[in-house]
């Protein structure tokens, strides 16, 4: 089995206080640390997962800049067995525009499944995945939390809200997007990232794919960014039920809802 696996180079901003830039539209990132997207590691080790079980190879493609070359080195050392670095120049880049760069370069592959992760940690947006099935026209589903390969289909796990899942099978190839807790993922050594630095990472440029001027123009425009603001936090109630409904009534109708 085939499989391709898009992934992302993500600043890790869990343990420090972002700041807002200049431009007032993004954070400041000289100063954070990078790591692969969590979603991606999850998608990248069930493909991994699925090779070894099935054969095949697994193909990891990321667009970015040299230094994102970080995470392909990581996939191949998790197990993959080719990276495509795609060099986006000086476009600028929302998730339509990178949908439409990601198909261009994956239609001339040879795969049976496409993995990405549910979502991006910088901007949780959502939408690269499913995008991209739409320009490939290919089945997709979104949210897999379990995934068994059989023949020309697989039955997938889909998380559904209030922890519930749904079970269903889907025609391959196919597209699924990967929510995280499918598997565990696997410790990368020293020596393992030593040893992906041999492994084929292939680099194309944006300008190279022969997109027009309406693929490469952005859907949307961030007019400005902002931390939330702080609040006063919580307010313990204590008392007997009478007593805390009745201040909760007197809350609710401060605030402006009626009794």
């Amino acid at each position: 089995m085939n499989i391709i696996v898009c992934v992302k180079r993500v600043p890790f901003t869990q343990e420090v206080d972002l700041v807002i830039d200049e431009s007032g539209k993004d954070v400041e990132k000289d100063m954070l640390a990078y790591v692969i997207n969590e979603w991606d590691h999850y998608a990248i080790e069930e493909a991994v997962l699925l090779k070894e079980k099935l054969g095949g190879v697994v193909t990891a493609i990321t667009i970015g800049v040299e230094d994102d070359e970080e995470v392909l080195r990581k996939c191949l050392a998790m197990g993959a067995d080719k990276a495509i670095r795609i060099d986006p120049g000086d476009h600028d880049l929302d998730s339509f525009v990178i949908s439409k760069i990601l198909a261009e370069v994956i239609k001339g592959l040879e795969y049976d499944l496409i993995m990405t992760g549910v979502q991006a940690d910088d901007d949780n947006n959502s939408m690269v995945g499913i995008m991209l099935a739409e320009h490939l026209g290919l089945p997709h589903a979104a949210v897999v939390n379990g995934l068994e390969p059989q023949g020309g289909e697989a039955t997938i796990k889909v998380e559904l809200e209030g922890g519930m899942d749904e079970i269903s099978k889907i025609r391959l190839p196919a597209l699924l997007s990967i929510q995280t807790g499918i598997n565990e993922p696997r410790y990368v050594s020293i020596m393992g990232l030593r040893k992906a630095r041999q492994k084929e990472l292939d680099v194309v440029s944006v300008d190279e794919l022969g997109l027009s001027g309406d693929d490469l123009l952005r859907w949307t425009v961030i007019e400005a960014a902002f931390l939330p603001p702080e609040t006063e936090g919580a307010e313990i109630i204590a008392g007997d039920p009478a007593t805390v409904a009745e201040k909760i009534l007197g809350i609710i109708s401060e605030k402006g809802g009626g009794r």
